[in-house]
Order: C-alpha cells, then structure tokens, then sequence
C-alpha cells in the first residue's frame, strides 16, 4: 500500500501481521500515511493469546487498552492493564503482551520515533508458538 496523507484507516484496511502473536494492524504509518515520527496501530489479543517478547531499541511504545484485559511483562515483571488504562514501555525495555482472560482485548499502541530503518525497529526475544 502507498501511503497517502489525509486519510482515515480503519483495521480493515490494512494487513493483520501475526507473526509475534496477535493480530497487530499499524493504522498510521510510514507505509499508510507518509508519517515520519512513529506509527499508531491496533492489537486484537484473544483469550489465551499473546504477543511474543521483543523490545525496541529506538522507540517507546504507549499502551492503551481500548477493551478487555492484559498483562504486560515488562522485563519479567507482569502488569495488569484493564479497559481505559494506559502504560508506557521505555526504550530498550523487553516486553510481551498476554491476555489471561476469558474476552477479547483490544489494545491501541504508540511507537515513537522511528528506528533509522524498518527492520532495526523490533528485536525478537522469543519464537512465535
């Protein structure tokens, strides 16, 4: 997709990547919209889901869970995020996304700002199951 400034993306617009777990659409991006301070998507964690630890080394990433509940393990240390609750996770920091419930959780996030490149953006600390 070629971005475009001045649009609306909705999730169905873009392609759900699932490779850490989850079902993470970036909504705002360099890809969908020519941004070029950071990228805004959305993260569908099933009953039983997770998204697999990684970190970024050049961003801080901002959590806001829209609806449901999740645990997020910021080095090993879990944190209970429910509906309407935010939290930050710094740079460098490793971090897993886990729904220990028994509904859906749908959580917005924030990454800012970009890496130099794509690929240096995420650091994988754990194989997809």
């Amino acid at each position: 997709m070629t971005g475009q400034l001045h649009r609306a993306i909705s999730p169905d617009d873009v392609a759900p990547n699932t490779h850490r777990g989850g079902d993470i659409r970036v909504l705002l991006g360099p890809a969908t919209v020519c941004a070029t301070s950071g990228f805004m998507g959305i993260v569908l964690v099933g009953p039983g889901e997770q998204v697999n630890e990684h970190y970024h080394p050049y961003s801080e990433e901002f959590l806001y869970v829209v609806e449901g509940s999740v645990v997020l393990d910021l080095d090993d240390v879990p944190h209970e995020v429910s509906a309407d609750q935010a939290i930050l996770v710094p740079i460098g920091v490793r971090h897993r996304l886990r729904n220990t419930g028994t509904s859906p959780a749908r959580v917005l996030f924030q990454l800012s700002p970009l890496a130099p490149r794509p690929e240096l953006g995420h650091v994988d600390t754990e194989q997809a199951s």
